[in-house]
Formats: structure tokens, C-alpha cells, sequence
């Protein structure tokens, strides 16, 4: 499955099952040379950088929506069987669960809006399912593909920036429709250019527009970035230690990788709270109205 370096085997562990159109002419790691745009699945990272935009990263979008799907079945499985006597070990778990961000949403969010408790426990439960996945021995899920005749298969979705990046442009989105509802149109575009300095003077006020539009909008825009690359940079790089251990001997992976593994389990539920805590405190924010 790897190649016969270490380098071949960290190349091949961080490359994506990718599927996309190579165009007429392009000629194949095999040889083949193409003789219309094709549609196909990428044989090595060249041709997945040469698919260009449009690849889509088949292992990161399929083990995305089976792990939504997971946390969807067992939550509606524990609704179902909601009980007001003894609670089973799984409702006792989700009761938890809801509890945990129901508070934190009431300590953090200050606006009105139902919204904002399911989104949290959505985001906490689904970033920490995908995350879990790190934990998972790296050559165990892969191995099983590759005798089905699957040549890649990343199974981390959070260690791709391509999710990582989607999810926080969906909370981005978020922010500005709330920002819009709350503060209106003139509320929304008076926050990024009447702040953080203002005056009195109209003059002057209309000189330091590009100041602060300059200030805001960097601020703005950085919240997606951040919260997609910080998540991203710290799953990307648990995996990448997790795939250097599985280069030693195997006396020594057992040494190591568990030690890891344990406090790994920190960093991913860490990484799980915080990408919703900071959800939570930017749509907070968006609901703020300035008036």
C-alpha cells in the first residue's frame, strides 16, 4: 500500500482519495494518455493538484457525513427512548451532552435566538466524532480499503482544510445573516467603518472610513481563517505524529502511541469545544446591536 521509504508511506497516508476531471491530452502516472476531459479518481497527488478546484475529496466527504450520520442515529435513538424513571447509559450520555452546551450557550450567548443550542451541539458532537477518527491505529481503515482496491483513504476529516474551511465559512455565514438581521444593513456597515475610531468632526469622520473599514474587515475576515486553520493545524499534525510512530519498530509504537493516544484525547475534545465555544461567542457578537 505505502511506498517502500518513509517518505513514500508519510506522502501516501496524507493524500486524499480524490475524484475529479483531468482534461483531453493529459497523460496518466501510468501512461495513459487521455483522449477526452475525463471524470476519475486521482492516482497520486500530481493529479489530484492537476483536477484543480473542482476535486472533490471523496474519504473526506464520505467520513464527514457518516459521522453526522452517526451522531444523528444515536441522539434521535436516545429521544425515542427517552424515559422520565431510570435512564439507560445512553440517554444518561446524551442528557449530558445537552446539559454541558445548553450551559455553556447560557453563559456565553446573550442575545434570544433556539438556533444556537442545537448548532453548538451539533458542532461539539460532530467535530469530536471526526476528530475521534485520529485515534483510530493509521494503517488500520487504510489497509481495509486497499484490499478492496481503494489506492487512498484519509480518515480524519478534520485533518483536510478543505472541511475544516467549509464549516467555518458556514459559520461565517452565519455571522454576517445575524449581524444584517440584528443591526440591519446601515447597523452592519456602520460597525465596519464608523469603528473602533470615530469623531465627532464629519470630515474627519469620513477620512478614518478607510482606517476602520480597514481594522474591521481584517477582523472580520479573520475568523473564519482562524477557526478553520486551528482546528486544521492541530488534528493535521496529532495525525502526522500518530504517522511517524507507525514508522518505528513495533516495540517501540506501543511505547509511544499510546502515551500519545492519551493525551490526544485531550487535544481532540479540546479542539471539539472550542471550535464551538468560538461559534458561539462570534454569533453572540453578531447579535449584539449597537443602538
Amino acid at each position: 500500500m505505502a511506498g517502500a521509504t518513509a517518505s513514500d508511506y508519510i506522502k501516501h497516508h496524507l493524500q486524499n482519495l480524490t475524484y475529479g476531471k483531468l482534461p483531453a491530452g493529459y497523460e496518466r502516472t501510468d501512461g495513459t494518455v487521455l483522449s477526452q476531459d475525463t471524470w476519475t479518481m486521482a492516482h497520486g497527488a500530481q493529479e489530484a493538484s492537476d483536477m484543480g478546484f473542482m476535486a472533490i475529496h471523496v474519504d473526506t466527504m464520505g467520513w464527514s457525513l457518516f459521522l453526522g450520520a452517526l451522531f444523528l442515529f444515536f441522539f434521535r435513538m436516545a429521544a425515542k427512548k427517552a424515559t422520565s424513571g431510570v435512564p439507560g447509559g445512553l440517554q444518561n450520555f446524551v442528557e449530558m451532552m445537552v446539559e454541558f452546551v445548553d450551559q455553556s450557550v447560557k453563559e456565553t450567548f446573550h442575545g434570544r435566538n433556539k438556533v444556537i443550542a442545537p448548532l453548538a451541539l451539533t458542532i461539539f458532537c460532530w467535530v469530536f466524532l471526526m476528530n475521534f477518527m485520529d485515534l483510530i491505529p493509521v494503517d488500520f481503515l487504510p489497509q481495509l480499503f486497499h484490499m478492496a482496491g481503494v489506492e487512498y483513504m484519509k480518515v480524519v476529516p478534520t485533518t483536510d482544510v478543505n472541511a475544516t474551511l467549509g464549516m467555518s465559512l458556514s459559520v461565517f455565514a452565519l455571522i454576517i445573516f445575524y449581524s444584517v438581521k440584528v443591526k440591519g444593513v446601515g447597523g452592519f456597515l456602520g460597525e465596519l467603518t464608523l469603528h473602533p475610531f470615530s469623531s465627532s468632526n464629519i470630515f474627519l469622520k469620513i477620512l478614518l472610513i478607510p482606517v476602520n473599514l480597514l481594522l474591521e474587515g481584517v477582523s472580520l475576515l479573520a475568523k473564519p481563517v482562524s477557526l478553520a486553520l486551528r482546528l486544521f493545524g492541530n488534528l493535521y499534525a496529532g495525525e502526522l505524529i500518530f504517522i511517524l510512530i507507525a514508522l518505528l519498530p513495533f516495540w517501540a509504537q506501543w511505547a509511544l502511541s499510546v502515551p500519545w493516544a492519551i493525551f490526544h484525547i485531550l487535544i481532540i475534545t479540546l479542539q471539539a469545544f472550542i471550535f464551538m465555544m468560538l461559534t458561539i461567542v462570534y454569533l453572540s457578537m453578531a447579535h449584539e446591536d449597537s443602538h
